[in-house]
């Protein structure tokens, strides 16, 4: 994989606030993530949902009248996005997303991470990548 460095000279004109995530219900996504990440609720009614981590790196869940979730791996569906998780053990981060909620699909395309499926059905992927 090779990396572009941006322009040192150039000052950035901004810089991610927080990644926020499409739904039918923002509380199970809130409940799944906050567990797994160890992020904590910042913010949540009926319909938005804040997660922020200690390093600053925040995600929101926002409830959308008549959401469709993604089927994973059905290629006509749109998959919406997808989070790469770094874990420190595969199969012990398998074990606990799957305790709390998520499930993980028959079909696994790669061999270096694992797609799982969070409670309202978006894609994931474990993997040992970063650490």
């Amino acid at each position: 994989m090779s990396q572009t460095q941006p322009d040192a000279t150039a000052t950035p004109a901004g810089r991610v606030a927080m990644f926020t995530i499409d739904c039918a219900d923002p509380k199970p996504l809130l409940d799944f993530y906050s567990a797994f990440l160890g992020m904590a609720i910042t913010y949540q009614d009926e319909n938005v949902g804040m997660l922020a981590g200690e390093d600053g790196t925040a995600i929101g869940f926002g409830k959308v009248d008549h959401y469709h979730p993604p089927a994973w791996p059905d290629e006509a569906s749109d998959k919406q996005f997808h989070l790469d998780l770094n874990v420190a053990d595969i199969d012990a981060a398998t074990e606990r997303a799957v305790e709390l909620g998520a499930t993980r699909p028959e079909f696994q395309p790669g061999e270096t991470w694992r797609v799982m499926l969070d409670p309202a059905g978006h894609p994931f992927c474990l993997t040992t990548w970063g650490s």
